[in-house]
């Protein structure tokens, strides 16, 4: 018997990698599950941890405690959660989190 969870999860992941690699990430790839070593759901990416939620319940604060592990894991300079925006499957209006300290890095890091 199939997971509906996993499927959703599956397709949505899916359909950011398309749209990374149609916006300048060629290399973004579905990144295979690693359990307690997990390290994102999408690589191809240097140095970035991509972790997607196709989730009807938000848990911004666990979503973030688990970036920050898989950041660890990966051994990466940043990170950001894409999750699903109800109403739309199309992945340039889906949302992003990331913390304060990510947010402020980017900015300065882009001369801002």
């Amino acid at each position: 018997m199939s997971n509906p969870s996993k499927a959703r999860g599956t397709a949505y992941e899916t359909a950011l990698v398309g749209w990374l690699q149609a916006n300048g990430h060629p290399y973004a790839e579905r990144r295979t599950q690693a359990g307690a070593h997990d390290r994102g759901d999408i690589a191809g990416i240097p140095g970035v941890v991509v972790q997607c939620k196709n989730d009807k319940r938000h848990d911004l604060s666990g979503w973030l405690r688990e970036l920050n592990e898989q950041i660890a894991n990966a051994h990466a300079e940043l990170g950001f959660v894409v999750f699903k925006k109800k109403g739309t499957t199309d992945p340039y209006k889906q949302y992003v989190l990331m913390d304060a300290g990510t947010a402020m890095r980017l900015l300065e890091e882009s001369g801002r």
